[in-house]
């Protein structure tokens, strides 16, 4: 399927802008014997596992012959369309978080993400919905700004 194509190489691009991205984090030669680019690499190495799993299932799909079969439902470019118009306005969505990530901190704006990818990918569920969003959030926050110690932004919260 071409959404899995185009998602492969989405990951494989943010992994490399990201691993970049790290490298320009500064170390000192004192402190921390991993450093501050640790855990970033750590993502790296996450996001090329995640786009190596799912070139094993692009190519066992192929193997299997569900991919580019001459006997296609007749409506196969009309999904492909909509998977290009979900994909977009992932990223959009995605890329509106990111702008006001800062304005509205970490809890507003991840709660509100995440509930609404989940309302439309997850449908139905409002409740697993809402308590998912809230509750990842919370314990992402709580973990990474009490117990790790980790800045976030605040936004419109001033904890």
């Amino acid at each position: 399927m071409i959404a899995d194509r185009i998602i492969f190489v989405c990951i494989i691009v943010l992994a490399a802008v990201y691993y970049h991205a790290t490298k320009q984090i500064p170390t000192l030669d004192i402190g921390d014997p991993l450093g501050p680019r640790a855990f970033p690499h750590l993502l790296v190495v996450c996001l090329l596992a995640t786009a190596v799993l799912l070139l094993v299932e692009i190519l066992k799909a192929r193997v299997r012959g569900l991919e580019g079969s001459a006997g296609a439902a007749p409506d196969a470019g009309e999904r492909g369309t909509r998977h290009l118009l979900l994909i977009g306005a992932v990223v959009v969505w995605t890329a509106l978080y990111f702008a006001l990530f800062d304005v509205l901190g970490y809890l507003v704006a991840t709660a509100v993400y995440l509930f609404a990818m989940m309302a439309w990918l997850h449908r139905g569920h409002w409740g697993a919905n809402v308590l998912t969003a809230v509750l990842f959030s919370a314990g992402s926050y709580v973990l990474f700004v009490k117990l790790l110690t980790v800045n976030l932004a605040k936004g419109i919260f001033s904890f």
